[in-house]
């Protein structure tokens, strides 16, 4: 099996990502698969991001997109050299909520998931795109975490300069899905395999099993 990079990203909060990337984690380790599984906090303590944790660590808590590439392309290769067979890895790349916060338009977005891709070739990048309705999304991050969550990360999308419109829920959902539409398009503009998840009428359990059909043959695994 070829080196492979499994992208779990979502669409908003509340979406079951990182529920999703320990259940994909777990089936693949059980298959005999080398699997290395980078959890969202990750960014801030794994080696090859070191750089990315103390540029955010500084100034206005921005990081520029060429330091996101390098990082990435050192951790794609570390794993590599490692014998490492899949990666699995939470809101990691493509960083897209990120540099969209930072306030990256379009065209620049499209040249960072450019240089993105170039950084990791030869490895093979599968995203998989976990989606709900974000109102729906929004509120089981809330049950989940608590209302001070909720008033954490209204502040912090109102604080940043590609988010200022974002000041209660409803108009965090509005942003989220101009955000899911932008998504889907810059994804477009890539080498990478993408395989969207619908979780609206899904488990937790259904979303893991659905998502394990869909990469089985990506993974050549047997059935």
């Amino acid at each position: 099996m070829p080196h492979h990079l499994i992208s779990v990203i979502g669409n908003s909060p509340g979406v079951g990502k990182s529920t999703l990337c320990r259940a994909l984690t777990d089936w693949l380790t059980e298959s005999g698969t080398t699997v290395e599984h980078f959890a969202e906090p990750d960014i801030l303590t794994h080696p090859a991001f070191r750089p990315v944790a103390e540029e955010f660590a500084t100034g206005d808590h921005t990081v520029r997109p060429e330091t996101l590439v390098a990082a990435t392309r050192t951790y794609v290769t570390d794993a590599r050299a490692a014998g490492t067979d899949v990666l699995i890895t939470d809101a990691l790349v493509p960083f897209l909520p990120s540099l969209i916060a930072w306030g990256h338009d379009e065209p620049a977005l499209t040249r960072v998931l450019k240089d993105l891709a170039t950084a990791v070739h030869p490895t093979q990048v599968t995203v998989v795109y976990v989606q709900d309705d974000p109102a729906s999304a929004l509120r089981r991050a809330i049950d989940r975490e608590g209302p001070a969550w909720a008033d954490w990360y209204l502040t912090k999308l109102a604080n940043s300069p590609g988010t200022s419109s974002v000041h209660d829920l409803d108009s965090a959902a509005t942003h989220l899905r101009h955000e899911t539409a932008l998504t889907h398009r810059l994804l477009a503009t890539t080498p990478w395999h993408v395989i969207p998840v619908h979780t609206t009428a899904r488990t937790a359990p259904e979303t893991a099993a659905h998502t394990r059909t869909q990469l089985t043959h990506r993974l050549n695994l047997n059935p």
